[in-house]
């Protein structure tokens, strides 16, 4: 099975963001560099490391059942956030959804469907229009 401790660790950190910040959670997972900034390079990798983790088939492509997994991970990770997996989180989280990622309606998300939403991803979460993700774009609006 794909889906490690490792794997897990990633998705699922231990809740010191989850108490901090709005967003500071979906910062330190997806900030690769550390920054601060999420951009949309930074979006495009993860994305692909999530799609490997959750191919469990390694078919090129998720399937319902293969949804079903990630869902319930990502389900898990909102739920761990002690209130911050709600509000923005939302608009996160239908960025990773079947739904979202199906553009040729066939009932999975190949690999290329799920990259090729990155873009698409980084506006629903973009609050402040800047081009990258930082924590503006979380938290109540100032």
């Amino acid at each position: 099975m794909k889906i490690t401790t490792l794997t897990l660790a990633a998705l699922l950190p231990l809740s010191a963001a989850a108490q901090g910040a709005p967003g500071a959670h979906f910062i330190e997972n997806w900030d690769l560099d550390a920054n601060g900034t999420v951009t949309l390079a930074e979006l495009e990798q993860r994305r692909s490391d999530v799609f490997y983790m959750f191919d469990m088939d390694e078919d090129g492509a998720l399937d319902a059942a293969e949804y079903v997994s990630f869902d319930a991970v990502r389900a898990a990770d909102m739920a761990s956030q002690g209130g911050h997996g709600t509000g923005k989180m939302g608009r996160v989280q239908e960025g990773l959804t079947l739904l979202f990622n199906d553009t040729d309606d066939d009932g999975q998300v190949s690999e290329a469907e799920f990259l090729a939403m990155t873009s698409e991803w980084l506006t629903l979460i973009d609050r402040d229009r800047s081009g990258d993700v930082t924590a503006a774009d979380f938290g109540p609006r100032s």
